[in-house]
């Protein structure tokens, strides 16, 4: 019997389920939501949640600035960036959570991760779901709208040169 042993082994050692989960939590924080098998997103919203809870903890501090904080404040912020790191191995990543991740989303109680169900991947229909930080959605909408206008753009005149020549042409 299974009694009080909670979490999914994925077919998967110790040691590579806890790599897996710290590269896919670290992958969330820098890109804002990843896509992955609907197990898989289940279990690593519980890990992206806590991970996300140890700056969400100390946001107000971090705000302040490190010139104005005392130093038990400062040792409080030290011990949840260490906790962090303990699943978040990459500096970047990590200094992404506490800086930019943490403060949108401080307001929160909880539930700091959306997990949406997209497709059925089509070589082995295992279902898919993208994991998504929930304070992200505005700025995750508006950097693409950005990108494909600017490129759009670009497209537009070679056709529209492609066209005239060939107007020309007839």
């Amino acid at each position: 019997m299974r009694h009080q042993k909670a979490g999914r082994k994925f077919s998967r050692t110790s040691a590579h389920r806890k790599a897996m989960f710290s590269n896919m939590v670290a992958s969330l924080v820098l890109h804002g939501k990843i896509e992955t098998t609907e197990p898989k997103a289940k279990e690593l919203r519980r890990l992206a949640d806590r991970t996300i809870s140890w700056g969400a903890s100390v946001a107000s501090l971090t705000a302040k600035g490190r010139d104005k904080l005392s130093a038990d404040e400062k040792a409080k912020i030290v011990h949840a960036m260490r906790m962090a790191g303990r699943v978040i191995r990459s500096s970047e990543a990590l200094h992404k959570l506490f800086g930019e991740v943490a403060p949108a989303v401080a307001d929160r109680a909880g539930g700091y991760t959306r997990l949406l169900k997209t497709r059925t991947r089509i070589g082995d229909a295992a279902p898919m779901s993208i994991v998504a930080i929930v304070g992200n959605e505005a700025a995750a909408k508006e950097a693409p709208k950005a990108e494909k206008s600017e490129k759009s753009e670009g497209k537009k005149k070679p056709a529209k040169a492609a066209k005239k020549s060939a107007e020309k042409s007839a």
